[in-house]
């Protein structure tokens, strides 16, 4: 897992910008709201004016200290109060709108990212596993909202105080700005050179978090087979490690930045320091008054003030910039199934033929082990097909190709004459019904689980098809009936029980097309027989493809294909089958007879 983990976190690694600039990609994200934008810009560019204005007055106090008239000296004490006032009522303003705006791409980020991946075939998730796309959702998303919502306006705002108070100084004292200018080279030096090793280590800390969460995702999902055989252990300890890298680079970045603080901030001090000392030095000499230098020295701490929290804040875009370059990445994947831009409409009502010319076919992640070889197969509408064969045969690859999970590497499938690769895929998904051989239980109550087949069924549906299923009678005996909560991935019911909510759910579809993929393997034989007779009913009227194991489900269909190692090898009705030997016949022989 870890030697995995380490693989994803160097994969997610490549060909990506490095720089602050990724952040430029949240613009399309920000667009939308460019009158908040701009309000938020407005109270910060406030704020700092309003800042840059308070050294002034100040100096104008500290200059008539001596005047005889206390009148001025009032005056001067209340527009710094009032210059006080608008500071706060302006940073209140730029907080409450920065913040606002944070969520709001944030969220749309997010709705952005989910609504992306969940779109994708399962072919990109050979690739990437679930716990990666969850971190990437939620952590990555929670940095860019720290950014937006807060490093970004206080950065923009320290950039303002840095440049506007640079000005000022000059104006104040050209002798002393030109000496703190001999400064700046110092300290940016540091800042360009920790800044790049800061920002691969921020990433590669980024990664490796991931990592930890998909590790961790794999493990809980599969919980009860990780303590059936005793695994906890060696879960806890390959969660450690990924996690402890995870640290170890957090640790890395963590001393880096606190490295490049240090030296920025020294530096910055320092030079003050030393001009200040020059500037006491003028006041004696009476080059220029005290309040001047006041003046100048509020600046001045200002302006540093301003470099040592840029310098702070540049660790953070960084850190944000590598999360917007992970997130772009999920909105940017290539998937290798995708719609074509102008689909061809599946006529209705849908007959329900299927048809394989010359297919070939091999997983993504297993393209040395072809699953399909030059598979022609048409199925006639209202057929009832069932594909049967040792593990490994292509059965429910046959399943997948039907649904467009995966495009053929080359030949077609078509449904109804029209190749799938020319239909929208909802579009013809809609028209057909799954059962998979692993139902899948959402954590939901039964009833929504059951209308997951179709959203629009009213409850009276709901239960005809329970009923249909034979899930009526153990639904009922729940705590609460329909609306009992049947936990995440159904860990609250059997699973035969899983099974007729699945089969429930197919039947609520009413689809023409009917695939069941194991349907009934963890049924016991009186819900089977239920079951059984259910699927029946269903065949009569729509194409239905059966995959099975177990012959005994199979007998009645139309016609029995049989396949090994991707590869039709007979096909015909049970009893002529049986009667040419073969594979299928062994097969019987073994599962009838036992022998």
């Amino acid at each position: 897992m870890v030697r995995r983990a380490s693989e994803s976190a160097e994969r997610l690694d490549r060909e990506k910008s490095k720089r602050v600039g990724a952040l430029s990609q949240l613009w399309p994200f920000l667009a939308p709201y460019k009158l908040l934008v701009m309000g938020a810009l407005l109270a910060l560019v406030l704020t700092a004016s309003v800042s840059l204005v308070l050294p002034m007055a100040v100096r104008r106090v500290v200059d008539n200290f001596g005047a005889t008239d206390g009148a001025i000296l009032d005056l001067y004490f209340t527009a710094a109060l009032g210059i006080a006032a608008l500071l706060a009522l302006g940073t209140g303003l730029r907080y409450a709108l920065v913040t606002r705006l944070g969520e709001r791409v944030v969220a749309d980020i997010r709705k952005a990212v989910f609504g992306r991946v969940i779109g994708l075939s399962p072919a990109f998730f050979e690739r990437l596993m679930t716990g990666e796309v969850l971190s990437r959702i939620t952590t990555d998303t929670t940095l860019i909202l720290s950014v937006i919502g807060s490093s970004v306006s206080i950065a923009l705002r320290n950039l303002l105080i840095f440049l506007g108070g640079l000005v000022l100084m000059l104006f104040t004292s050209a002798k002393l700005t030109a000496m703190v200018l001999l400064i700046v080279p110092l300290i940016i030096v540091p800042i360009l050179t920790l800044g790049r090793r800061l920002r691969v280590l921020s990433r590669e800390n980024q990664d490796w978090i991931a990592a930890s969460s998909g590790n961790a995702s794999e493990a809980l999902l599969s919980v009860q087979t990780v303590q059936a055989f005793t695994h906890e252990g060696a879960s806890r300890a390959s969660f450690d490690e990924v996690t402890e890298r995870s640290f170890d680079a957090a640790r890395k970045r963590i001393w880096t930045r606190a490295v490049m603080t240090v030296i920025v901030i020294f530096l910055v001090f320092t030079g003050v320091v030393c001009v200040l000392w020059i500037g006491a030095r003028d006041v004696r000499a009476g080059g220029m008054s005290a309040g001047t230098l006041v003046q100048f020295v509020i600046y001045s701490i200002m302006v540093a003030g301003a470099v040592a929290a840029l310098s702070e804040i540049w660790g953070e875009l960084q850190r944000a910039a590598g999360a917007t370059e992970r997130l772009v990445e999920l909105l940017h994947a290539t998937d290798e199934v995708t719609d074509p831009a102008r689909p061809v409409a599946l006529p209705r009502p849908v007959k329900g033929e299927i048809s394989f010319d010359g297919v070939n076919f091999a997983y993504p992640s297993r393209r040395d082990r072809p699953a399909l070889h030059d598979l022609d197969l048409t199925i006639a509408p209202g057929e009832t097909v069932a594909l049967v064969g040792p593990s490994g045969a292509g059965k429910t690859t046959i399943v997948q190709l039907i649904q467009r999970f995966y495009d053929p590497d080359s030949g077609s499938v078509s449904l109804d004459g029209i190749s799938l690769a020319q239909m929208a895929r909802d579009d013809f998904r809609a028209d057909i019904a799954l059962v998979p051989q692993d139902p899948v239980i959402f954590a939901a109550s039964a009833r929504e689980n059951i209308r997951f087949g179709r959203l629009d069924a009213t409850d009276a549906e709901v239960e005809e098809a329970a009923r249909a299923a034979a899930a009526h009678e153990f639904i009922t005996t729940l705590p609460d009936g329909y609306d009992s909560y049947l936990g995440e991935r159904g860990v609250m019911i059997s699973g035969g029980q899983k099974q007729r909510i699945a089969i429930a759910r197919a039947i609520l579809r009413d689809a023409p097309v009917l695939l069941l993929d194991e349907a009934t393997s963890a049924l016991d034989a009186e819900s089977e027989r239920a079951v059984q007779q259910a699927v029946d009913a269903m065949a009569r009227s729509r194409t239905t493809i059966i995959v099975a194991h177990r012959l005994a489900t199979v007998k009645k269909a139309d016609r029995i294909i049989v396949m090994d190692q991707g590869r039709i090898v007979a096909e015909g009705t049970h009893d002529d089958l049986v009667a040419q030997g073969g594979l299928y016949a062994n097969l019987a022989r073994l599962q009838f007879t036992g022998t």
